[in-house]
Order: C-alpha cells, then structure tokens, then sequence
C-alpha cells in the first residue's frame, strides 16, 4: 500500500474523510499569503484565516483544511515572518489588533484579485490574537468569527465571538453581545479548541471536546448564512 493510500485509509477511520477532502485541496503560495482552494475551477467564498499570537501552526492548518472542506478557498495571512517576528504571546501589544486588520484587509483585496474568488462573498476567522485583529477589521467583512479575542465593547452585529468563560487570559467578561453573536462556553478555557493541556506564559489551556464541537457547527452554520455556504 502506497503513502497516500494508507493516508486515506487512516483518516476514513478516524471519520475524518472532509478534512482528507481537504488535504488534496489545492495550495498556493504567495509572500505573506497561502491560498488552500477546493478541486475545480471555482469561483469560490473565501475566508482570511488569521493565526494567534504563537504564528501559524498545526491548529491554524487544521481550521484552514477544515474551511475548504466547507467549500471555501482559505487564504492563511502570516502578520509576522514578513516584520521578522515569530512569537509576540508576551507582548501582544508589539504587534496590535488594530495593525493587523490591516493585514487582513489586504489579504480582502488580493483575495478579489483572483479570478476564482467570489468577490462578494469573503469573511474572515481569527484566533486570540488574531480575533482581536479580526474584531477590529470586522467592518470591512462580510462575516468574521473570532475565537477567544481580546474583546473592548460590543461584538459587531456581523461577528460571531467564541469564548470561553474560564479563559484567564483574554476575559469573556470584556465581550457583550446577544445570543446570535456572542456564545461564552461554561468551564472552557483559552484555546479551548485547540488540542492542549497546559499552562503557557501563566494562562490555562484545555481541550473541550463539547465545545470545540459546537463551535465547530456554529462557525459553519454562521459562514453558510453570510457567505452562501
């Protein structure tokens, strides 16, 4: 049996047959930017995928694999190999929310650059650092949803803020929103999708499987209603 054939035997085990979907995805790479498309021509949704403070990673990879497996073409934005940072989770603030939206942004206009993007149809996911970015580009997207983002007032009436109520290092406390927009997950803390269990820099860090879960569903389900998916 060949690589790629025990590949997709393992993965259709394990139930994860959209994410091998994915992994055949195709993948460019441009500067700052990694494209990851569904097969065929499109023209696709697309969604920016912007990473936490930690750089890209597994955990980044696996969202954008997933949102392909969705149907939509997902183009990772690297804020800091091109400012020659690798790691800001001591100082967040060396590299702000507000300086990456407008990465983010940019990563907008190169996406309605391509002819197999859908042009109208783009929104974007960030990930603690990277939702506290995606909440400050909110205004400029179609949909943004933001994983445990440092929060300072109310959540945008286009975002969907995913937080839960035991992270210790971005509070849930400083988001305020309705139940279409704001879900706090009772005992979950930071990173609660993310497949960890640790202490880093002080802060608490666990898998929810149940969370994970529902947020995965609600992400999609919140996509699908703004971007036609």
């Amino acid at each position: 049996m060949t690589n790629k054939a025990l590949l997709t035997v393992v993965l259709a085990i394990l139930g994860w047959s959209a994410l091998a979907d994915a992994a055949r995805a195709q993948r460019a790479h441009s500067g700052a930017y990694e494209l990851l498309t569904p097969q065929g021509a499109g023209p696709f949704p697309a969604v920016v995928v912007m990473h936490g403070c930690d750089g890209i990673s597994a955990h980044t990879r696996r969202w954008a694999d997933r949102l392909v497996s969705w149907g939509y073409a997902a183009l990772i934005v690297d804020s800091f190999r091109p400012r020659g940072l690798t790691n800001v989770c001591k100082q967040g603030a060396l590299l702000p929310g507000y300086a990456r939206a407008g990465d983010a942004i940019a990563a907008k206009a190169h996406l309605q650059s391509l002819p197999n993007i859908d042009k109208g149809k783009i929104g974007l996911v960030g990930f603690s650092h990277g939702g506290w970015a995606a909440l400050a580009a909110a205004n400029s997207f179609k949909a943004v949803v933001a994983y445990y983002p440092w929060c300072s007032g109310p959540v945008p009436g286009n975002t969907l803020v995913l937080i839960g109520s035991a992270d210790d290092w971005t509070p849930a406390q400083r988001c305020s929103g309705g139940p279409a927009n704001l879900k706090v997950y009772s005992g979950a803390t930071h990173a609660f999708d993310a497949h960890v269990n640790l202490t880093y820099l002080g802060h608490r860090m666990a898998y929810d499987a149940a969370a994970a879960s529902d947020a995965e569903s609600r992400t999609q389900q919140f996509l699908a209603s703004r971007l036609g998916r």
